[in-house]
C-alpha cells in the first residue's frame, strides 16, 4: 500500500493520498488545495485515480475536488447532509475557489452512508458517520490497515470546532465515543490538520474526554 500525506491549501489541510501499489488505483482524501501538487504527484508514481473521497464539506477539504476529477478523473464522494456546505458563503465554498478551482454545481457522484464499504484494489475502507463538526460529516476506517481518517472529528488533544452552522458538540462527542473510541487502542488516527495520534493516546490523555 502507499500512504501520502500531503498538507494543502491556505488552512494547511492534511491531504492523504492511498493507493494499492499492485492495480495502481488510488483515492485521495481532502483535497483542499495545491491541486497542482497531488495531480503531479499522482502522475509521477503512476497511479490511476479512481476515487476522490471527502470528510466533509468545508472549502478547506474539497476545494480541489473537482479540479482533481476533470484533471485525472475518478469518483467524488460526500455525505448528503453536507451537500448545503458547497454552496455556504461562512464555511463551505462560497466565493472561496481560486482561479485553478473549478465549481461543484453541486456535482456530487456518489453519496455516501454508515458502513459503505468502498473498494479500490486490494484496499477497503469502511464509512462511519462521525457528525458534530458538520452535520454529514464521516470516517473512513482502513481495518486491515489498521488506520482511521477522521477529519475535523478528533485531533491530536483536541476536536474539531462545533460553532459553525450545522455543527454540534454533543454529537460530535457522542460521535468519538461511539464510533472511534470503540477502535482498537493501536488504530493510528490521521487527522484533517496537525499530527498523527492514536485511538488509546486519545482515550488516555485528550482533554474534551
Amino acid at each position: 500500500m502507499i500512504l501520502e500525506q500531503l498538507v494543502v491549501g491556505m488552512l494547511q489541510t492534511n491531504c492523504y493520498l492511498v493507493a494499492d501499489e499492485e492495480t495502481r488505483q488510488a483515492v485521495v482524501i481532502d483535497p483542499g488545495g495545491d491541486a497542482s501538487r497531488i495531480i503531479g504527484r499522482i502522475q509521477q508514481l503512476g497511479l490511476e485515480l479512481v476515487g476522490i473521497l471527502n470528510t466533509h464539506g468545508h472549502f478547506d477539504h474539497v476545494l480541489d475536488a473537482w479540479t482533481l476529477k476533470e484533471a485525472l478523473g475518478g469518483l467524488i464522494f460526500l455525505h448528503p447532509k453536507d451537500e448545503p456546505l458547497l454552496m455556504d458563503h461562512k464555511v463551505g465554498l462560497g466565493a472561496l475557489f481560486t482561479a485553478t478551482a473549478r465549481s461543484p454545481q453541486g456535482k456530487v457522484d456518489e453519496w455516501l452512508e454508515e458502513g459503505e464499504e468502498l473498494s479500490f484494489g486490494n484496499i477497503r475502507l469502511t464509512v462511519l458517520e462521525t457528525p458534530g463538526h458538520t452535520p454529514g460529516h464521516v470516517a473512513f476506517h482502513m481495518a486491515d490497515a489498521g488506520i482511521l481518517f477522521v477529519g475535523d472529528t478528533l485531533f491530536a488533544g483536541s476536536i474539531g470546532r462545533t460553532d459553525f452552522p450545522g455543527g454540534s458538540y454533543p454529537r460530535l462527542i457522542q460521535s468519538v465515543k461511539e464510533k472511534i473510541f470503540t477502535l482498537d487502542d493501536a488504530t493510528r488516527v490521521l487527522p484533517g490538520h496537525g499530527p498523527e495520534t492514536t485511538v488509546g493516546r486519545e482515550k488516555r490523555t485528550n482533554p474534551f474526554f
